[in-house]
């Protein structure tokens, strides 16, 4: 439409101009007024008594000036109109569709954010159940751990500890032992010191305990109290020491070489420490071992963990598994 209107436009202007000039050529030849004002008329095209006396040329350009001009204006009017009946057009349809999608609107519910209500009520909840699972794995794995390290654990047993053998020592009446003096025998051996100041006081009093329990099941058994400090540990001082804890229990020392040997068949470590003059401390092995009547064979070891009640079952158990 804008390319009908330019081009209209650009055959008025070349019209207008033909005509200018001719006007000029027919004033210079008959210059008069009413020629040129009815020229002048015919130029506004609005004057519809255009002259047409100039010859067939001039009637022929009035008459093409008058239909351009009248399509120019018919064009103008009907883009101005269709111009007019767009914009309401468009006007109304946006009216239509105002109300419609208000309509619509209002018949929906308004959607919120990215993250609604039952998205954060999920993660929050997602997120407490992660955390009571990590803390409810947390405690049973730290339970399991204090457990592991209060009980002693038997596993299947395949073939025999590699504990004892034979020794040499002397007991607390001054008579040299060997493992042989307890063939046939239940025993239960102890290593420790006398100047122990409360682990091995501690360890002899349950020991003793759990003997008088396993004498009234109808067991006999002998309790052995080994020194692991040679060198302060005399017949004298072993002998003073067993009587303070049960009269049953036997004490045995000897020299550094024999301490060390027996020490190694039991598998028994031990070692000086805090050192000062002649007053030490001797770190060693918290164990007691049940020996068999056989040969004096290892049946079973019991740690610090176990209490008079439970080291005493526990010896009774064996001994009677051991008899069937």
């Amino acid at each position: 439409m804008a390319t009908i209107i330019s081009r209209s436009a650009k055959h008025l202007h070349y019209a207008n101009l033909s005509f200018s000039l001719h006007r000029m050529r027919l004033h210079s030849i008959s210059p008069s007024p009413s020629t040129s004002s009815s020229v002048l008329a015919g130029a506004n095209f609005h004057d519809p008594a255009f002259p047409l006396h100039s010859g067939p040329g001039m009637n022929f350009l009035a008459t093409y000036m008058r239909r351009l001009y009248s399509t120019t204006s018919t064009t103008a009017d009907s883009q101005s109109a269709a111009s007019e009946k767009s914009a309401e057009s468009n006007s109304s349809e946006g009216d239509k569709s105002g109300n419609s999608n208000e309509g619509q609107d209002a018949g929906k519910p308004v959607r919120g954010g990215p993250v609604s209500w039952l998205s954060f009520l999920l993660l929050v909840a997602t997120g407490a159940g992660l955390v009571f699972y990590y803390d409810r794995e947390k405690k049973r794995h730290i339970e399991e751990i204090n457990k592991a390290s209060t009980e002693v654990k038997q596993g299947p047993s395949v073939g025999k500890a590699a504990i004892g053998g034979p020794f040499k020592l002397v007991n607390h009446d001054g008579k040299q032992v060997t493992e042989k003096d307890f063939f046939g025998k239940w025993t239960l051996l102890y290593f420790g010191f006398t100047h122990c100041p409360d682990i091995c006081p501690d360890e002899l009093q349950k020991l003793a305990a759990a003997v008088d329990k396993i004498k009234k099941a109808g067991i006999k058994i002998v309790p052995v109290f080994i020194s692991v400090d040679p060198e302060r540990d005399t017949v004298e001082q072993v002998r003073e020491y067993v009587k303070e804890f049960h009269p049953d229990l036997v004490g045995l020392t000897g020299s550094s070489d024999e301490i060390r040997n027996v020490a190694r068949a039991y598998r028994v470590y031990y070692m000086k420490t805090e050192e000062e003059d002649s007053d030490y401390l001797v770190d060693h092995s918290i164990v007691m071992y049940l020996m068999g009547p056989e040969k004096m064979e290892f049946v079973k070891f019991f740690g610090k963990n176990n209490d008079v009640d439970s080291l005493a079952d526990g010896v009774i158990k064996e001994i009677k598994q051991y008899k069937k």
